[in-house]
């Protein structure tokens, strides 16, 4: 099981969410939008952290993360018939420097391209733990 920490003030972080969430059903991935600093807080990771852009953890190992473009391969990757796309990607001269600079400029604009959302999203497939465990299915049931 892998968490997902995304922005759930961003248009674009949180169309992708939904995109991974429809896809996934929870199979995979969990998630918590940064603005959830407690939990946050568990993992050692701080609000600039995130400003660095989404962060993937495997929590079989915590400490095995990716960030960034690095976490949007990784995902990619970990998605049924998604690693035969992210080695094509990785093996093109260049491909994976462009990429990079591609996500650190949507990054760094992300409100002003996309928009930011009114409220917070909160994951249908929300992480879960010993102490709390999210209403994935109600959320889902809901249409959440």
């Amino acid at each position: 099981m892998y968490c997902v920490i995304y922005d759930g003030n961003c248009n674009l972080c949180v169309s992708l969410v939904q995109v991974l969430e429809s896809l996934d059903q929870g199979a995979q991935f969990q998630y918590v939008p940064m603005q959830d600093s407690q939990t946050l807080h568990g993992y050692g990771i701080t609000p600039d952290d995130c400003e660095a852009g989404m962060i993937l953890i495997d929590q079989a190992a915590p400490d095995r993360r990716w960030q960034g473009s690095d976490a949007a391969e990784e995902i990619g990757r970990l998605l049924p018939l998604g690693n035969p796309f992210v080695q094509a990607y990785r093996s093109l001269p260049g491909a994976k420097q462009v990429g990079d600079q591609i996500y650190a400029f949507v990054r760094d604009r992300r409100y002003e391209l996309f928009g930011k959302r009114p409220e917070r999203y909160d994951p249908a497939y929300p992480l879960c733990d010993d102490q709390r465990c999210g209403s994935a299915s109600a959320n889902s049931a809901n249409g959440l």
